[in-house]
This record gives structure tokens, sequence and C-alpha cells, in this order.
């Protein structure tokens, strides 16, 4: 009787259970490679001119015949193309997304962090299982005594340029939302510290003609951040400055903002950096810290909760953290108070006013 009703709730849950979101997740690396090769390949920036048959596509990229169409349809299939017709033919456009957000023409270009996972992250993901046994990170640190990968990236040009085009991308969609929302008509000073290619303090620039702009980063950014501010005509509003916020002060300002900055190092040091903000901004100045900021449930923001996950793998001691996390290493350091704002897709902003 008992083996009858083992049975009885094996044949409920076949009629009830899914396996689509496990085997979606599992093999999500196979659609992840094929978006991040179509990247790689400029392929989304190809489509931007114009629309291309299946066969011109194929000539243009140097594919070969056994399976282009089948790289083509799936990307149609994932949502990342639009086509009309069928076989070699077939005429390919980029979606509404793809040609916003992956045309390295535009200045909305994402891509930059896609060809890095591509190329860098890719790879090291391979040893997680290795970090999560260990808690060692995966990268260039990897066999290596170096105190963080960007000894290793800053000291390699065509590297740290594919890293600044990187960072730049994946925090575009919230550097222009931030600009948007934050009120900056009662502050006249900005500096972005670990700025990279200073397109942060571009959009600052942009949109809000009254503030004065810093760009902060190492000596080894200056250079292409100001090659990146001189394209948009800047030069006069947005300075470039270089130095290391853990040995040096930063550039005082009304409001300092780090992008992607804290989540690379260990509590202690996060502390120090807030430390760091603090004595730069003037009473009333105001701290913006943009992450993937966790939800306090950490149950939600899953991008947030896998972007700690690749701090793991990329750095010593690195973490992501939840707004409850911030707020409470913002008042230790003598904040007076601190807000929440959402801003494009898992990406935030916790800000803290002295």
């Amino acid at each position: 009787m008992e083996t009858m009703t083992q049975i009885q709730k094996v044949e409920v849950a076949e009629k009830h259970l899914n396996p689509q979101h496990i085997m979606q997740i599992g093999m999500g690396f196979w659609a992840s490679k094929t978006l991040l090769t179509a990247v790689n390949l400029k392929l989304f920036s190809l489509l931007s001119h114009s629309t291309l048959t299946a066969t011109e596509i194929k000539q243009k990229l140097g594919l070969h015949n056994r399976a282009y169409l089948d790289f083509l349809d799936a990307l149609v299939a994932l949502g990342f193309l639009e086509r009309k017709g069928m076989g070699s033919n077939a005429v390919y456009s980029n979606t509404e997304e793809t040609g916003f957000f992956l045309d390295r023409s535009k200045p909305s270009y994402l891509g930059g962090i896609l060809e890095m996972s591509n190329n860098r992250l890719y790879q090291f993901w391979n040893g997680l299982e290795e970090s999560l046994k260990t808690g060692l990170p995966q990268n260039e640190l990897k066999n290596s005594k170096l105190e963080n990968q960007f000894y290793e990236i800053y000291s390699n040009p065509e590297k740290l340029s594919e890293f600044l085009r990187a960072m730049s991308g994946v925090q575009m969609g919230a550097f222009m939302s931030l600009v948007k929302q934050f009120d900056f008509s009662a502050y006249s000073s900005f500096c972005d510290a670990g700025g990279g290619n200073g397109s942060l303090c571009i959009q600052v620039a942009l949109n809000h003609p009254g503030v004065k702009c810093v760009n902060f980063d190492l000596q080894e950014v200056k250079v292409l951040a100001e090659e990146t501010i001189n394209k948009f005509n800047l030069s006069s509003r947005v300075k470039s400055a270089s130095g290391d916020f853990f040995i040096g002060s930063l550039p005082k300002s009304d409001v300092i903002a780090m992008g992607n900055i804290l989540h690379d190092w260990s509590e202690k040091e996060k502390l120090v950096l807030l430390e760091k903000v603090y004595e730069a901004l003037p009473e009333g100045g105001a701290f913006i810290c943009i992450e993937n900021i966790i939800d306090n449930d950490r149950s939600k923001n899953a991008f947030g909760l896998l972007m700690s996950l690749n701090m793991l793998v990329e750095t010593r001691d690195g973490f992501d953290f939840t707004f409850n996390d911030f707020d409470n290493w913002a008042r230790t350091v003598g904040f007076k108070r601190t807000e929440w704002m959402a801003l494009a897709g898992p990406t935030s902003a916790a800000i803290a006013y002295k």
C-alpha cells in the first residue's frame, strides 16, 4: 500500500512540475555564449546601418557555411534579432533594444561589459566551485602575489581599455537615470571617485550645466578619460584628476559618487573609503553609491547576488551588499541620513547625506 502511495505521489508531481526553469538556467551558458559571441563579432553594430541578408552577414563576419543560419536564427529565437524570410536570403535586423544598447557608435552602448565577460569573466567563472570552497579568486590573482586584479589590468593598455569600456557599459543606463532623478540644483561641484573613462561626469555635465565635475582615478586612466571628455567638448567643465583613493584624499566636492567601487573591497576597506568621502564633503554634501544593491530580504535582486559571486571570483575580499548594510556603514562614519533610489534594471543608488 505504501509503494502505491509513493507511485501516486510521483504521478501527481509529474502533472504539475515543469523542468523548464531548471533547464533554462542550467544550460543558460549556451544562450549567454551565443550573445557574447555576437557582440564580439560586432554583429549588432554591423546591422545598425542597414538590414542584411544571411549571406551578406556570413561574408562580412567571415562565418563558415555550416552553421551561420543556426547562429543567426538562435539570436532571433532569443529575441536579439528580427528576421524576414527564411534561409540564406532571409533579411536580419536589430531589435529596438539591441540597436540602442549594442551598437558601438551610440553613447548608450553597454556591450563593453559583455566584451569583457566574453574575453575574461567567462573562463574565470569555471572556477566558481573552487572559489566557494577556498574563498580565493580565479582570475589574474590566482597563483599571484598581487593584492588586487587592478594592478594586472591597469598595467596592460589593451586590458585597461576593455575594462573601462566594460565599466562604462554596465553602468550607462544607471548613469542616465541618476542624472535625471537626483536633484543637483543645490550643488555646484561633483566628483566621480574611481570614475574610469569619465562617463558619469559627462552625463552630469550634459544634464546640469551649472555643475563642475572632476573625474578621479589612477594615473593610468587619466589620459583615456581626457580623450573621452574631449570627444564631448567638455574639457572646460569636466577635469580629469589622478590619485589613489586609499593613499591620498579625495577632491573636495559637494557631491561624490562611486560606481561599482565599494563592492571590490572588504568591509574594513569599504569603511575606509566611506571615511575618505565623508572628509571630502561639505556639511549637507551627498555621497552617491551606485551598485547592484541587494534587496534587504536577499531574495529578489538575483543580479546583485550573482555580482557578489563575481566579486568572489574576481577579488580577494570584495562582496556586494544590501541597502541596510550601506546605511549601517554610512552612519558608522558619521553620515546623518540615507536614502535608496531605483535606477536602471538591477542597479540602484544608495545615497548618504553629511
